[in-house]
């Protein structure tokens, strides 16, 4: 016997982020675990037949979260998004230690064990909803999984400032990522010293950054190829520290 209800929770302009966090936490009054919480948005651009897809994989235990990949999004996309959602993408996986490509996709499924060990005090309310969505499982080492989508796109504009809103989202993945690998360390150091050599060698990067402001371009390659070793010793890190299912 299949139950269903529609509860409707009113917010004041408070954000994306915040009306996304209002309705999980309306779920987890609402129902017993175990249970799974879709977010779908209400303009039209997701299809409710990818549903079963996206939520399989939590029903199956091979992850905590699922998230939605527009794989036509190249072809149907608008110029202005394919180029956005590419720098984020780039951004995003930097901050998550894992490969993510689409993160602007707001088509997910997250298991009730992701949400009752949830911080629902710190938050982003805004459109870098997502993304901070993301490196945030990265960090509490839930593990992602990404199932494909249908992308679609009508007449609609959006309201959203790119650059702002750029800005903003990378300063915040930026920070993001350093958080996580301070958080690590006092963790795992005994264990695994990998945290730390990332994080030296992320110093040293910037170091060769202002370096390289002051007096030579040079430095900037080298910048590159210590930030690139900093990116896999992560990427091994983050796929170490994730949790069973």
């Amino acid at each position: 016997k299949i139950a269903s209800s529609v509860e409707v929770v009113n917010l004041d302009g408070q954000g994306v982020g915040a009306a996304i966090d209002a309705g999980h936490r309306k779920m987890m009054k609402l129902l017993k675990p175990p249970f799974i919480s879709v977010v779908m948005a209400g303009d039209g651009q997701m299809d409710p037949g990818d549903l079963p897809a996206l939520i399989q994989p939590i029903i199956d235990e091979k992850a905590h979260h699922v998230k939605g990949e527009r794989i036509d999004r190249k072809k149907n996309m608008p110029l202005i998004r394919k180029i956005g959602t590419a720098l984020l993408g780039f951004f995003t996986t930097l901050a998550c230690g894992q490969s993510i490509r689409d993160p602007q996709c707001g088509y997910t499924a997250t298991s009730h064990e992701v949400l009752e060990e949830w911080n629902w005090n710190k938050s982003w309310s805004g459109y870098g909803y997502p993304n901070w969505w993301l490196m945030n499982l990265s960090t509490e080492g839930f593990r992602i999984v990404h199932v494909p989508v249908k992308t679609i796109y009508s007449d609609q504009k959006s309201e959203l400032k790119i650059l702002p809103f750029f800005a903003k989202v990378s300063l915040m993945l930026l920070v993001g990522l350093h958080s996580r690998l301070i958080k690590w360390i006092p963790e795992t150091i005994m264990a695994h010293p990998i945290p730390v050599m990332i994080l030296i060698l992320y110093s040293f990067g910037w170091i060769g950054v202002l370096y390289s402001i002051l007096y030579t371009k040079l430095m900037l390659f080298g910048v590159v190829l210590v930030w690139w070793g900093c990116h896999r010793l992560d990427r091994i890190f983050v796929d170490v520290m994730r949790r069973p299912i």
